[in-house]
């Protein structure tokens, strides 16, 4: 629901909410579910923006991956487009929240709560591409989180099947590589992309034990789970930072239909 409107990724946030309180898991808004989710914090809280939130900032994200390897970093282009990641919103509906506002510093905005992130050891996250969605399941088989994932596309399916997390990497830089990976644009030859949260592979890159394959970030969190992907598995930044946080080389992940 980071757009504020009622969808898709909504009921399966529900439904991954009822499985892990133990709930039947249908998707559906309805009085137990709304007790639980009861909190003392209101969803809407006031935020000052600061200095650093002005700071680190490009003009632009080229298309083209022949301009964006020229970049020394592929970083937020506004303070509303970083502030949205921060707080896990759409930048329309912040904008729509505090439309009289120039996002200055010093400037009192209106931000969703994110809430605590989620802790604990992670042994099997499945990517379930029917759904749309992963799942991260502790030792015991308690449900530890869920998130919405674009899984592949009918032209680029990821591979189904029984994989191993590799490793980690944070604010990873991106080798595309068209011979390997696909064609974008004219470019034909290799190139490396710089780091950063509109980088190709957004802030984190989770690799697998099938080459060329991982589940990482992405520089667009709308299109989760709405455009397809290359093959990877792509997550809302902030999605892809929890998950990896809670994962260690060796996990399995297990890729369904």
């Amino acid at each position: 629901m980071i757009d504020g409107y009622y969808g898709e990724n909504v009921a399966k946030a529900i439904a991954g909410f009822e499985a892990m309180q133990g709930l039947p898991a249908d998707g559906k808004l309805d009085p137990e579910v709304i007790g639980r989710l009861a909190d003392e914090r209101p969803p809407i809280q006031p935020y000052v923006i600061s200095e650093g939130d002005a700071k680190d900032l490009v003009d632009r994200i080229p298309e083209d991956y022949a301009e964006q390897a020229k970049m020394k970093h592929l970083g937020y282009t506004s303070v509303p487009e970083k502030l949205s990641e921060r707080f896990h919103m759409d930048i329309d509906l912040l904008k729509a929240l505090n439309s009289g506002s120039a996002f200055a510093v010093g400037d009192t905005i209106s931000v969703a709560a994110p809430g605590v992130a989620k802790e604990g050891t992670v042994k099997l996250i499945e990517a379930r591409k029917g759904a749309g969605q992963v799942l991260a399941f502790a030792d015991n088989g308690t449900l530890l989180a869920a998130y919405p994932a674009t899984i592949g596309s009918k032209e680029t399916p990821s591979p189904s099947g029984t994989h191993k997390v590799k490793g980690v990497a944070r604010m990873p830089t991106y080798t595309y590589n068209p011979e390997v990976n696909y064609q974008q644009g004219d470019n034909t030859e290799v190139l490396t992309l710089p780091s950063g949260p509109n980088g190709p592979v957004g802030t984190v890159w989770i690799d697998l034990s099938k080459p060329t394959y991982g589940i990482h970030g992405t520089p667009e969190p709308s299109r989760v789970d709405k455009d397809p992907s290359h093959g990877c598995i792509r997550l809302a930044n902030w999605d892809a930072e929890e998950l990896a946080a809670m994962v260690k080389p060796g996990i399995v992940v297990e890729i369904t239909e």
